[in-house]
């Protein structure tokens, strides 16, 4: 009913355009992007909806028949470098952005022709300080039109309907070390919300809004620094001034915490969430401190950019495990109360489960068998109970640290189910050895300061892609995979999971099992993020394949030493026996 009611909606708006038919014009503004996600013929948003849940109430592919999908159409993408995105579903049209050098395409779905193709004039010298290779994770939609972060730090509004460039706005510099790979949000159909890479350059990290209609800079919030600069003020559940009273001296300007992940919203609360990354050097005996707000989760308020609440996960982090992941906004049930919770899982190995109004931690357990850098969560204070064995320090090779830098969970998104109640969350399986220099910062020039190596997990597989039971707080299946499961994942009503792995299979799994019930090769490694959308009255599930990111550096950059990659490449040196570089969109229907 529903759906009815919002397809006469728009019918009434967009005069000679039909929602139900999947026609749409750029009038179709005038329908709420939330509304519009709550349509499972589309696909709108990159995490599906605010709530990122990646689920879709499709069914029409369900598990005694997925066994016969087909591929349906394919599309080279014209790049072949890390696809880390997924396509968008507006209407008739599929919407999809390449890796670098960032070509984003409008596809007619009634025959597949092109309706247009934009490629930015880039600097290219962004391709020589993005951190972790060329990747891009998808365009978003609102206000009738396309968003585009390029990686050069660009973002760019283009006319969903032509493709022509409505504005274009500087949000980052390459020169000094900035980049820009995440997608955007688009919040009440009036903010476009974007990031910024370039942790490794000791860039301050920030998350910008813009205005919609015209580009216009709206706030800005950063991670480190005065309360004025973080945004924090008198509301803020937590201390105050810590962005820089947790630093030595002026550390903080090149303090990282770079938001290069996902972002949330919850409209009731109107919250925004996301996570900072690492802070700046990876050498932490030269950043003495807790070194807020990096690691962070925050909640801040969508129209003023202020901060509700933050919680640091990982303090003085010696690790590299950025806190950018996915944040879920989920309703979950416990101790006898339905909480409007938030599900992160994090780099450090850690799930953590809190209350998205205020940021009271519910929950935080190991989601891989593997930590062993910390024994557990102190739930009293938030704060990790520290192994002192796997604490790095500057001219000690730390070795066997588990997880490695890039976690047991990187930007890949989970997915929520809720029918089976589970998330299913797609996983990496490494340890590492560690060793921490000084090192001095030079404005566009890597900071790092630490060696690092790594190396499969216990048990010799890289991956695995698991269900969680966020109640229990408990693995319920685990799939091994051979490499880290560098994709995200997607669940739909016909009980069906899918996920990509990067030696380049697309694969379909029971979701309260995990039983493999179908899988295809495609032509490079999958590191993106299944969608499914319906189109003429069937069911389809697209993927990006090519193969890249921090997981594949070595074969997507050509490199061979094995600390190199910032110590990825010796834990896939074998990769190029399973797949090679490429760029395909595949999509797949009975």
């Amino acid at each position: 009913m529903r759906r009815i009611a919002l397809a006469a909606l728009v019918a009434l708006a967009l005069s000679a355009t039909v929602f139900g038919g999947y026609r749409v014009t750029s009038a179709q503004q005038r329908v709420a992007l939330a509304d519009m996600a709550t349509d499972s013929g589309q696909w709108v948003m990159p995490g599906q909806n605010y709530a990122n849940v990646r689920h879709s109430a499709l069914d029409e592919i369900k598990t005694d028949n997925v066994a016969n999908l087909k591929a349906a159409w394919t599309m080279s993408t014209g790049a072949t470098r890390g696809h880390e995105g997924q396509p968008l579903v507006v209407g008739d049209t599929m919407y999809y952005e390449s890796a670098y050098p960032n070509h984003v395409y409008a596809i007619d779905l009634n025959d597949y022709h092109i309706k247009w193709q934009y490629t930015p004039k880039e600097d290219s010298f962004a391709t020589s300080v993005a951190c972790c290779d060329l990747v891009n994770r998808g365009v978003a939609y609102g206000d009738g039109k396309i968003i585009e972060d390029a990686l050069d730090g660009q973002v760019i509004a283009l006319d969903a309907n032509s493709g022509h460039v409505v504005w274009n706005v500087k949000n980052s510099d390459a020169a000094m070390g900035q980049t820009l790979t995440s997608a955007p949000l688009i919040v009440k159909d009036k903010y476009v919300v974007v990031g910024v890479s370039g942790g490794e350059y000791g860039v301050r990290g920030y998350l910008t809004a813009y205005d919609i209609a015209n580009g216009k800079r709206l706030w800005r919030a950063y991670s480190e620094g005065p309360d004025s600069d973080t945004r924090i003020g008198a509301d803020f559940s937590g201390p105050k001034n810590a962005g820089i009273s947790t630093w030595q001296g002026e550390q903080w300007k090149v303090g990282g915490g770079t938001t290069w992940g996902w972002y949330s919203y919850d409209p009731q609360l109107n919250l925004i969430y996301y996570g900072t990354g690492n802070p700046g050097t990876w050498n932490p005996s030269q950043r003495p401190g807790d070194n807020k707000w990096s690691m962070t989760i925050f909640a801040r308020n969508a129209d003023t950019g202020m901060a509700k609440w933050g919680y640091q996960m990982t303090p003085h982090d010696a690790w590299d495990y950025d806190g950018v992941n996915e944040m879920i906004l989920v309703d979950l049930k416990m101790n006898g109360q339905t909480i409007p919770a938030l599900v992160h899982f994090d780099r450090n190995g850690f799930a953590y489960e809190l209350d998205r109004r205020n940021g009271k931690l519910l929950l935080a357990k190991p989601f891989d068998p593997s930590v062993n850098w910390a024994s557990r969560i102190d739930m009293a204070t938030g704060r990790p109970v520290v192994n002192a064995r796997y604490l790095t320090k500057a001219g000690v090779n730390v070795q066997g640290i588990c997880p490695a830098a890039m976690g047991n969970k990187d930007q890949q998104p989970a997915s929520y189910d809720p029918q089976t109640g589970y998330f299913i969350v797609p996983t990496n399986h490494n340890c590492m050895d560690y060793k921490a220099f000084a090192v001095k910062y030079k404005s566009g020039f890597p900071f790092v300061g630490a060696i690092v190596k790594m190396y499969p997990g216990p048990g010799g597989y890289r991956g695995a892609v698991i269900a969680w039971d966020p109640v229990a707080g408990k693995i319920v299946w685990s799939n091994h995979e051979r490499f880290p499961a560098w994709g995200g994942t997607l669940t739909t009503d016909g009980g069906v999971a899918f996920y990509g792995t990067m030696d380049g299979w697309f694969k379909a799994v029971d979701t309260k099992t995990g039983n493999l019930l179908w899988k295809f090769k495609t032509p490079s490694g999958i590191i993106g993020n299944p969608m499914t959308y319906k189109h003429g009255g069937k069911q389809y599930v697209a993927i990006l394949s090519g193969v890249g990111g921090w997981a594949a550096l070595g074969l997507a950059a050509g490199l061979t030493e094995p600390t190199a990659g910032l110590g990825a490449v010796n834990a896939a040196q074998d990769l190029r026996n399973y797949t090679q570089l490429g760029g395909d969109l595949l999509v797949f229907s009975l």
